[in-house]
């Protein structure tokens, strides 16, 4: 067993996200043969991700406030604590806080062969994409 130490909160950058969104890696691969990453991430009231996909897809499970998620093409969908959505591998998505609240989640994945291929980030949600409900 190894007890492992605490990685700091970070922001993550507005490259790929519009408004304050931090993150706390939970787990990362500890061995050559690992995949899985998991991280509590928070948005600030109306922010969100950039449209991305996942090499190997991704799992969300929201722990408070309410997150929008909408696959491209599709309607947002509204996920409350205790509720988790799957989003597959290589859908184009974005998910963020709903515009009156702070929303928390767990967000869980496994790398891709090259841990550089793992999310692929795509364009900003736009105002009208993140208001269409």
């Amino acid at each position: 067993m190894q007890q492992l130490s605490k990685s700091p909160t970070t922001k993550n950058p507005p490259e790929q996200f519009t408004g304050d969104v931090w993150v706390d890696p939970i787990a990362t691969p500890q061995d050559g043969d690992q995949r899985m990453v998991v991280a509590l991430v928070r948005f600030a009231p109306g922010a969100r991700t950039a449209w991305h996909s996942h090499a190997r897809g991704q799992t969300l499970h929201v722990t408070s406030g309410v997150a929008l998620v909408r696959s491209r093409g599709g309607a947002v969908v509204e996920v409350r604590p205790g509720e988790t959505v799957y989003c597959p591998p290589g859908e184009e998505h974005w998910h963020g806080a709903t515009p009156d609240d702070f929303m928390e989640h767990l967000a869980m994945l496994e790398n891709a062969d090259d841990p550089a291929a793992t999310t692929t980030w795509l364009d900003h949600v736009t105002d009208a994409e993140y208001a269409a409900r």
